[in-house]
């Protein structure tokens, strides 16, 4: 039987699996600045985005066996280190890749339409029929930078509302759409792009980055907030070289930049990304049967 924080939360669903091995859930989160004083009293600890698991954790929790992530990156999880203390590490990256890339997709019909804007000035009393004049996403050409499970997601619902779709990425993909690994190429080519990459230590769209874009194009970001400099970010939609943007993830959260929130032209979520009643449950259910398997010694598959 293992002792399991789960600090972030859980489907039912998942829970219950463990629950039926035998194994001991702990639901009650324990604070950042607690955990190292307590972690070592688990075998395991299951986190989504919130809870970060650097090094002085892990030093402080010799009996730590496993890190599971419900959800796709880890840049919330010291791995190489995890892993040279034999630290098993697993997440769940298919479980939200629908998810996201319909968000991706509100997100796109939301500042194409300005169905944001609309709503907030019609709850003001305002009747602007005339002023939102908007683009039809058919025929348009859809840029996806990363183009791993989410962005082919993406893809092929895209090409569904008969947009034409190139996917990027620094590494061979096979698939049957366009590809390249030569970002500069096809940016230009883009009235959109979806960013679906993980958090690089600096921003990927920078200044530079969005000169390259087409102009009046959009940008569209539901990966990671420290992908996008914001401030780069507002400066383009405020000089109309960017038509509008979709922000799910931010800098810092929860978000402050309220430019950025308040913009007219950029429709913004609260990272729920990959909050789905379906996601959340195919999250909690892959990662409790990794787990499950692990305990059982039959090993997890990242």
């Amino acid at each position: 039987m293992a002792k399991i924080l789960v600090n972030d939360g859980m489907s039912a669903d998942g829970a219950q699996i463990l629950i039926d091995a035998g194994h001991e859930l702990t639901m009650d989160k324990v604070p950042q600045e607690n955990l190292s004083a307590e972690l070592n009293n688990f075998d395991a600890i299951f986190v989504r985005s919130a809870t970060k698991v650097r090094q002085e954790n892990i030093d402080a929790a010799p009996n730590l066996k496993l890190i599971g992530r419900g959800g796709v990156g880890l840049d919330n999880i010291d791995v190489d280190y995890a892993k040279s203390k034999g630290i098993e590490i697993v997440n769940t990256p298919a479980a939200s890749s629908d998810s996201v890339a319909e968000m991706v997709l509100g997100h796109m019909f939301a500042v194409s339409r300005w169905i944001f804007i609309s709503n907030v000035t019609m709850r003001n009393g305002e009747w602007n029929k005339k002023a939102y004049k908007g683009v039809e996403l058919a025929g348009k050409t859809l840029g996806v930078v990363g183009f791993g499970r989410i962005g082919q997601s993406l893809a092929k619902k895209a090409t569904a509302l008969g947009m034409k779709v190139i996917g990027y990425d620094v590494i061979d993909v096979e698939t049957d759409f366009e590809f390249s690994k030569d970002l500069d190429s096809v940016l230009p080519q883009c009235d959109y792009i979806s960013l679906h990459v993980p958090s690089l230590g600096k921003p990927l769209v920078d200044a530079e980055f969005i000169a390259k874009m087409k102009d009046g194009a959009f940008l569209i970001n539901c990966a990671r907030g420290g992908v996008v400099d914001e401030k780069a970010l507002v400066d383009a939609l405020n000089s109309e070289k960017l038509w509008g943007a979709g922000v799910d993830v931010f800098e810092v959260e929860p978000a402050t930049n309220m430019d950025l929130i308040n913009h007219p032209k950029v429709s913004v979520t609260p990272h729920i990304g990959g909050a789905t009643t379906e996601a959340q449950s195919r999250i909690g259910t892959e990662l409790a049967t990794k787990v499950k398997n692990f305990f059982d010694g039959k090993g997890a598959v990242m």
